[in-house]
């Protein structure tokens, strides 16, 4: 394990990089914090280590064959997003996903821009095996540190897509995907009645606009989760649980 000791070492300077977009962007890479990561299996770039906690992770360290260093916690601290870290960053390559390989049911994110409800719907679409989603260049970075957070590590296992509104238009369109928009609207069918075809898209909004009239307007038919007061929506993650849990149920998987 390589010892760093300098927040002038150029790898530090790199790393402290990857915390900004742009930089994610044009590198490929991200960064994930917390010893939960060590338990899954992709690998690794690089693991970086507080000195003070080497030991406590030393037989789950010994399982990845990659770049690992140790620096104290000052260098750590330049490092970390959390308060009260555990110890642990790790640093991943994105992964090259196929638009030509898509699953028949794919989740579209409409500008949804909230890292918590972002990271909460990529948790929610692996616990439902949704496994492709694809969101507007309008939605907030999947791989913004809040966001990787609250995945709990299914950023890991989801394939993500950004494109423009049009180039999603597109894509259903020439695919034959049935397009349900999750739209407020009184001819809205309710959730518990969606039809689902062979290759389905379903759309969810932004947390204040909705979806945008693009997607309203091409979409096969639009769904509502009825509300029994005067509560005036449903936090977008909340419904997102509530509808791709009843796909599953339709499909007589749960």
């Amino acid at each position: 394990m390589e010892i760093i000791e300098s927040k002038e070492n150029k790898l530090i300077k790199f790393l402290k990089k990857l915390k900004q977009k742009k930089y994610r962007d044009s590198e490929g890479q991200f960064l994930a914090e917390g010893y939960k990561f060590l338990d899954y299996d992709t690998v690794p770039e690089i693991i970086i280590v507080r000195e003070d906690v080497k030991d406590l992770y030393m037989e789950k360290l010994d399982r990845f064959e990659c770049k690992k260093i140790l620096v104290n916690e000052k260098i750590f601290q330049e490092l970390s997003s959390q308060e009260n870290s555990q110890g642990i960053i790790i640093v991943y390559s994105k992964k090259n996903n196929d638009l030509n390989s898509l699953s028949n049911n794919l989740v579209i994110l409409d500008d949804v821009s909230d890292p918590g409800n972002l990271g909460t719907i990529i948790r929610l679409c692996d616990a439902t095996n949704f496994k492709d989603i694809i969101l507007t260049k309008g939605t907030v970075d999947a791989y913004n540190e809040k966001v990787i957070r609250a995945t709990m590590g299914s950023i890991l296992n989801v394939n993500l897509f950004y494109l423009e509104k049009q180039e999603i238009i597109k894509l259903l369109k020439e695919n034959n995907y049935s397009i349900i928009a999750t739209y407020l609207d009184r001819e809205a069918l309710p959730y518990n009645k969606i039809k689902l075809k062979e290759k389905n898209a379903v759309i969810f909004g932004n947390e204040g606009r909705g979806i945008c009239d693009e997607f309203v307007s091409i979409s096969d038919y639009k769904t509502i989760i009825p509300i029994l007061s005067n509560t005036e929506s449903l936090n977008v993650a909340v419904a997102s649980a509530i509808i791709l849990y009843k796909f599953r149920e339709i499909e007589g998987l749960i």
